[in-house]
């Protein structure tokens, strides 16, 4: 996949193009992309995804909490690689882009800048300012402008429309299969391993701190997981507590710790990436370390057999 920031110099032979943040390639993201890729080879064209960097929310509502993120930018790269799209173009998105009508975005910048022959939407896609165009404007512009336009069908898992705001809502529950039913993949994150306050050594459980790569990233609900890790190509099981560690600390700050079995090296400094497989219990204080023994081994006993097919 070729990879463009912005529309300077831009030169793409004949483009389709769908257009979208795509926050985490859901199944109902790859639905969409399947469509443009076949259409873009039937008409002998290229197929092309046009996202946007920040997040449109982010600028579109400055006063609020950011949105958390199922991919992030690099992430999303990866998958819309694996999903086989050709070309890839990386919009700034700034207020001045989201003032623009939903006409003067076609004009301006599908035709006159990125010289769009095809455009493949969603079922349900809006864009421009106040989401003011929908696939009937497009229509009225498909004709003045002489391009192929197509609208994709719904994709649902169990009669459930799929979407990024589901998946969300389900990992902050700490709902992991719901979450790689939706998405098609284990959800991941990744983050550099620093140096804690070395609690679970102490105790025989020694912990990886993780410090994630991208703020803006989902974390899964506070609780414990089964995961596996991958660190300088090898792939480790373990389990994962996102938490404020209660047992040892009174109004402690969010932590992620991983425990990794069979894991015997120094890996301060290194990055970890993080697969989640399932959610085994929430977070929850102990009496004591005894009680906090007791269920940690409880808890890697489960993990192991949760991973034992991997």
């Amino acid at each position: 996949m070729k990879l463009h920031y912005g529309t300077e110099n831009l030169n793409i032979a004949d483009p389709f193009i769908t257009i979208g943040s795509f926050d985490g390639v859901h199944k109902g993201h790859q639905h969409v992309i399947d469509a443009l890729r076949n259409a873009a080879v039937a008409q002998g064209a290229n197929a092309t995804v046009i996202t946007f960097d920040p997040h449109p929310r982010h600028v579109l509502n400055p006063g609020a909490a950011p949105v958390k993120l199922l991919s992030s930018m690099a992430e999303k790269v990866e998958l819309l690689t694996k999903a086989g799209v050709e070309h890839l173009v990386i919009l700034p998105f700034t207020q001045e882009l989201a003032n623009l009508s939903y006409y003067d975005f076609v004009k301006e910048f599908l035709i006159g800048k990125i010289n769009m022959r095809g455009m493949i939407v969603g079922y349900d896609h809006r864009f421009g300012r106040n989401r003011e165009g929908d696939f009937e404007k497009l229509k009225e512009l498909s004709s003045e402008f002489g391009f192929y336009l197509e609208q994709g069908t719904p994709y649902s898992e169990r009669e459930v429309n799929i979407s990024s705001t589901k998946i969300r809502n389900a990992l902050n529950v700490g709902d992991i299969m719901t979450a790689k039913e939706y998405l098609g993949y284990d959800y991941s994150c990744r983050g550099k391993v620093v140096k804690g306050f070395s609690n679970g050594r102490a105790i025989g459980f020694p912990t990886a701190n993780i410090e994630l790569d991208d703020s803006n990233k989902l974390l899964p609900g506070n609780g414990v997981y089964a995961i596996l890790a991958e660190c300088q190509g090898v792939r480790y099981k373990g389990m994962l507590d996102i938490g404020v560690r209660p047992t040892f600390h009174k109004n402690g700050e969010l932590s992620v710790e991983a425990n990794l079995f069979d894991m015997h090296d120094n890996i301060y400094g290194n990055e970890l990436k993080l697969y989640f497989i399932a959610k085994m219990r929430d977070e929850r204080k102990f009496d004591n370390c005894d009680e906090l023994v007791a269920q940690l081994r409880k808890d890697q006993e489960q993990a192991e057999l949760i991973l034992s097919d991997y």
